[in-house]
């Protein structure tokens, strides 16, 4: 089963950034985005979600949350304003946080 660190590297290397491209938009160090890429130093929230936005890959995508997916599709509802698969989208990037927020940084408070 791929690792977070896993997901991060494919999402990287199917944008076609470098560390250093990484690092200009994210504007997290290229130091650190390499610590965490092997594996020395946790991925923090933050930096996960602008690693997200900077290779186009959706927080589920990165933490392959994959039964979100299924939970999220019945959950989400249109409200005129909105698509459902934007809606869907939006809610799935909040499970997938959540989720990401009980497994590792909840466990590491304690």
């Amino acid at each position: 089963m791929p690792t977070i660190i896993d997901n991060i590297a494919h999402a990287i290397e199917s944008r076609g950034l470098s560390q250093r491209d990484l690092a200009e938009l994210t504007e997290i160090s290229q130091p650190t985005l390499s610590r965490i890429l092997s594996g020395r130093r946790p991925v923090k929230a933050g930096e996960l979600i602008a690693i997200a936005e900077a290779t186009g890959a959706s927080l589920e995508a990165l933490l392959d949350e994959s039964d979100l997916t299924t939970r999220v599709q019945y959950a989400a509802r249109a409200d005129g304003s909105a698509g459902m698969e934007a809606m869907r989208t939006t809610l799935l990037q909040f499970c997938a946080l959540d989720a990401f927020l009980d497994e590792h940084l909840i466990e590491e408070a304690r």
